[in-house]
Formats: structure tokens, sequence, C-alpha cells
């Protein structure tokens, strides 16, 4: 059996609020393999925006190990772990988080210029990227001027410019209506298939849930069985 590309270890995550202290993740492990896909899952407040953001090391666990390639990032220092984070992690939200004085190439080649890839390279692979998810006919569009569909479309090519090994999602189809949200929703699938990105996405969307097929259930700040109390589908 291969090594996993990410495994967690004890993780815990606490919030210091005056005199008491709020413990939103609780221990946690898990193993992500590579090309994986993956919902997590849970009620509002559970800590699955925590989790997505110590997975993206955006935010560093008060306890536990976090495995990249079987390599503890937080025992990197912050230079060297930025460069792991830009690229090899894409990130998608539910507010895109686009520059909306720039177009769509523009905001496409952001991690690349930020890593210090070559303007002309960036150049093409924003250009190629934009027309692989349906929007070749607005390169040059300000994203301010795109609908709420064109612009997820451009954050899901801006978050795999690069190639990462991990795609993270945080409700990315949340702020869309029905329709729309399903074509982003394939469109992140057929993104996993076609380039085996380890695709980990927190939602509220039974539908994208059941797509992406394996569940990770947060229920009071630990992954629960998906027959246990607390997660979706459970019958007493």
């Amino acid at each position: 059996m291969s090594e996993p590309l990410i495994r967690a270890e004890g993780l815990c995550k606490s919030f210091p609020t005056g005199d008491a202290t709020i413990e939103v993740l609780k221990d946690l492990d898990f193993e992500l393999a590579r090309g994986e896909r993956v919902a997590i899952v849970g009620q509002s407040g559970v800590g699955k925006s925590t989790l997505l953001h110590i997975l993206g090391t955006l935010d560093h666990p008060t306890r536990g190990r976090l495995l990249f390639d079987g390599e503890d990032v937080f025992d990197r220092d912050p230079d060297d772990l930025a460069r792991l984070r830009n690229a090899s992690l894409g990130f998608v939200f539910q507010f895109h988080h686009l520059l909306p004085e720039f177009d769509a190439v523009e905001n496409v080649m952001m991690p690349g210029i930020l890593g210090e890839r070559g303007f002309d390279e960036m150049r093409g692979r924003a250009r190629d990227m934009l027309c692989e998810v349906g929007l070749s006919h607005r390169l040059d569009h300000p994203v301010g001027k795109l609908s709420g569909g064109e612009r997820q479309r451009v954050a899901v090519a801006r978050a795999l410019v690069l190639d990462p090994l991990v795609v993270l999602a945080d409700e990315p189809t949340g702020n869309l209506d029905p329709k729309t949200g399903a074509q982003i929703e394939d469109l992140l699938l057929e993104m996993n298939r076609t380039r085996g990105t380890t695709l980990v996405v927190v939602t509220h969307s039974e539908s994208l849930a059941h797509k992406l097929g394996r569940r990770l259930t947060l229920a009071d700040g630990r992954v629960v069985p998906a027959d246990s109390p607390g997660s979706p589908g459970w019958v007493p």
C-alpha cells in the first residue's frame, strides 16, 4: 500500500476566549490518498473550515502533526512553508477572492507570479487553464464584470494553474444558484479525474458530498463514523 499523501495525527485546535478555551478540533486522525475525493461535512460550527485551513497550512494546530508526503509541514520555517503552499496547494473559496481590477488571465497568473515564475510562462499557463474551464471567451474581461459562475470558474483555474497536488475548496458552490453550482461541482470532479489532483471540499451540499464519495464527518470536534449520531443520514 502506498504512503498516504496527507496524514493527520492527533490534530487539535483551540481558541482562548477570556478565561475559557474553546476546543474546536479534538485529536483528529485520518489519511488522504493521492487523487482522492473527500467531502468534509457536519453541522455549522463544528470546525470544518478550521480543519480546511489547517490542511492548507493557513492556520496552525494547537497540538498534533500534519504530515505531507511523510514530513510534518509545521516543522518548516515560514518561508519554506509558504513555498510549499504556493507550489502544492490550490484553494477555492465560497467568495472567490479575486482581484476585481484585474482581468481573468491576470487573476489566474497570480500564484505563479507570487512564486516567482516567469511572466510569459504564467500568462500562457493562465490562458490555457481558463480555456480548459470553459472561459476562452472571457480571457481579457475584468472579473468584476463576470457572472458569479464565471468568477468561480476563474477561481478554479487559479487554484489549478500550478498543477498542485491538492485542491482545497470551502463551500465552492454555496454562493451560486443550483444550476451554476452543479456546473462548478462537475468541473471540480472533472479536474480531479483528468489531473489526479486530490480534492478536499467543505460542503453543506448533499449532492456534492454524494458525488465526492468519501466523507469526513465532524461532530463535537471529532471525526465520527458515517453511522454515528451527528453524521448525515443517521437514524436513531
